[in-house]
């Protein structure tokens, strides 16, 4: 368990907090380029680390991302024009450039140099591969944008499907990093159901054990289980700070690596990107269907899986299926079908993470030698924020950006051979290296 002052420097990422801050000195993807296509298209609204924000792409293709407010009167930006390289408020005509900078003010005399000096809020972004990265830090040169396989690969090689999970962003994360879970949550009771849900020897041995290794980019974490009387069986999860999961691949998608990227909007709401992506060629049409869904076509309808689209942060990506209903949970299917009776592996992750409550209270909580990896991910974060809140230190993957180029994966070791050797070359995101998994 942890304190109640260890839960809030935890869980807590808006200005002015020690785990905000440690979020802001990395470049975080915060939306796809096909959410602001064209030059001069419609602005977006973003929530991003309790910040209200305007994504915007001017006439230059330059994607801006600057505070909701203007800093006249305070209207939102949203409703502004986006037109001559910048978004102009609707309400006195103020104009603001991808820098936050105020490049017109027709509503004051023509000579005043009024402009020059006001200034909106304004991050730097930077388009990679397709994806969208912002930088909220202190630097006026911001370091590097993390290499993580999935953002270098080409967009066909990448399935990424968005949700929002109600609930903080951790506890969220925690349920990637808990491998024991999969053993039980998602597992099944008919054969018939087994599809990606009942595959692997993680449903053979259902208590494995628990090993975690620091690294530079955070933590790796291998799960034992017993395979046969020479073999055993490794899962290696990848934890990369401050947001990013790579859990190991299996089943149907054996050839794809999968995670997830926990982007926090505030304390209570998280948007997840769940990735799937081939290293070595394009993810064929039945495939990425099936990954970016992540389900059994016959156990839910994929067309309708969202609620009709919003123009709130994230409003695209709010599942039908959810508290209010139960996130469809079937107490037939649970006695007969599935383990959990919830229909599919994401509603499952998002029924017991959700039903924690907003923000997890850790101070209650009996943590197990399952638990082990949860533990250790959470110290690594406590203590990198605490020492970049007392005495400046940056974590090394901050200014290191290869550091990010690792994998997970899955696989039989003799008994004999260390899961730290035996897996290293498995770990290594290496152009033209085929995924491991079992």
């Amino acid at each position: 368990m942890l304190s109640k002052e260890d839960n809030d420097l935890l869980t807590r990422v808006g200005p002015g907090t020690a785990m905000g801050a440690l979020m802001r000195q990395y470049w975080l993807p915060f939306m796809l380029a096909d959410e602001v296509p064209n030059p001069d298209s419609d602005p977006a609204r973003v929530r991003l680390l309790g910040e209200d924000l305007i994504a915007f792409r001017d006439t230059h293709g330059h994607v801006g991302l600057i505070q909701n407010n203007c800093p006249h009167r305070g209207a939102s930006l949203f409703f502004g024009r986006n037109e001559e390289a910048g978004l102009r408020c609707v309400y006195h005509g103020w104009k603001f450039d991808v820098s936050g900078q105020c490049v017109d003010m027709p509503n004051e005399p023509a000579e005043s140099d009024f402009k020059s000096k006001v200034k909106a809020t304004a991050y730097p972004t930077r388009e990679v591969n397709g994806v969208i990265w912002t930088y909220m830090g202190p630097r006026h040169e911001p370091p590097a944008v993390p290499e993580l396989e999935w953002s270098l690969v080409p967009p066909s090689h990448r399935v990424i499907r968005r949700f929002v999970r109600e609930c903080n962003w951790m506890q969220a994360l925690e349920g990637d990093i808990d491998s024991a879970h999969s053993s039980f949550l998602h597992s099944v009771l008919d054969p018939a159901f087994i599809g990606d849900q009942g595959t692997g020897l993680k449903h053979k041995d259902r208590a494995p054990r628990f090993y975690t290794v620091d690294t530079d980019y955070g933590v790796k974490i291998g799960v034992e289980r017993t395979a046969d009387a020479d073999h055993r069986y490794w899962r290696v999860t990848q934890f990369l700070m401050p947001i990013f999961t790579m859990f190991p691949p299996t089943g149907e998608h054996a050839e794809m690596v999968p995670g997830h990227v926990w982007i926090p909007m505030d304390d209570t709401t998280t948007l997840v990107w769940s990735v799937y992506w081939h290293p070595l060629r394009p993810v064929a049409e039945g495939g990425a269907d099936q990954a970016r869904r992540g389900i059994r076509s016959q156990a839910f309808d994929g067309p309708e899986e969202y609620l009709p689209p919003t123009t709130a942060p994230a409003g695209r990506w709010r599942w039908k299926a959810n508290a209010t209903n139960d996130y469809l949970l079937d107490h037939e299917a649970q006695r007969t079908r599935r383990f959990s009776g919830v229909p599919t592996i994401p509603l499952q992750d998002q029924a017991v993470t959700e039903s924690m409550g907003p923000t997890m209270d850790r101070t209650a909580e009996h943590l197990g030698s399952t638990d082990a990896a949860i533990i250790r991910a959470r110290r690594r974060l406590l203590d990198a924020a605490r020492q970049l809140q007392d005495s400046g230190v940056v974590p090394a993957s901050v200014d290191d950006a290869a550091l990010f180029r690792v994998r997970s994966a899955s696989g039989l070791l003799p008994n004999d051979v260390s899961w730290l050797d035996g897996t290293r070359e498995w770990l290594e995101a290496q152009p033209g290296r085929a995924v491991v998994s079992a």
